[in-house]
């Protein structure tokens, strides 16, 4: 019997130095935390690009708008084939996000003696463009009777890339006020 004990006190001595020497070996904590962390920092990395991603878009739609009334704000009278070179203009300032995600609106505003602001006309791409005439709600800062606005309208559905933190379509808008340069109004014709 006391070789079986010899042989059990034996195994658990063997047993209490594997136990204390697992305690103190620090070879695979690196590789725990590592794991533990990389969810995060995947998170964080993919969340980053994401919104950069996002906010890029936004700018773009930004300069679009700034873009689309710039160039009109610069004819006396516009054209049809005029105003298909600045719609189309504005699937180059959107780049290198996708155009057909893009709606862009150009209208004349005319605003009278009695400050009533009503659409002179109005061309879009890829949206629908405003009724000639109707009333439309200006800022009041830019309410002067017996002149006229270019108003271009951005809209632009933004997708992300990924899609991990940021999911879904977004809808990204802006529009820009501003006056004619070569006359008082901008004339539309069909030629």
């Amino acid at each position: 019997m006391s070789h079986a004990m010899t042989a059990l006190a034996s195994v658990g001595m063997i047993l209490t130095r594997k136990i204390r020497d697992l305690k103190r070996d620090q070879r695979g904590v690196s590789a725990v935390e590592f794991a533990m962390l990389l969810p995060l920092m995947v998170t964080l990395y993919l969340g980053g690009v994401e919104v950069s991603q996002g906010i890029s878009a936004d700018r773009k739609v930004s300069l679009t708008a700034r873009t689309l009334s710039d160039l009109v704000s610069q004819y006396s009278s516009i054209n049809n084939a005029g105003m298909t070179n600045i719609l189309n203009a504005s699937t180059t300032v959107i780049s290198p996000f996708p155009s057909s995600s893009l709606k862009a609106t150009v209208s004349l505003v005319t605003i009278d003696a009695n400050s009533k602001a009503t659409i002179a006309w109005s061309d879009t791409l890829n949206g629908t463009a405003r009724s000639k005439g109707s009333t439309v709600t200006l800022p009041a800062a830019l309410v002067v009777p017996n002149t006229s606005l270019v108003w271009s309208e951005i809209a632009y559905s933004y997708k992300p890339t990924i899609g991990y933190v940021i999911t879904g379509t977004m809808t990204l808008k802006d529009q820009l006020y501003m006056r004619p340069r070569l006359s008082d109004t901008i004339s539309r014709t069909a030629t």
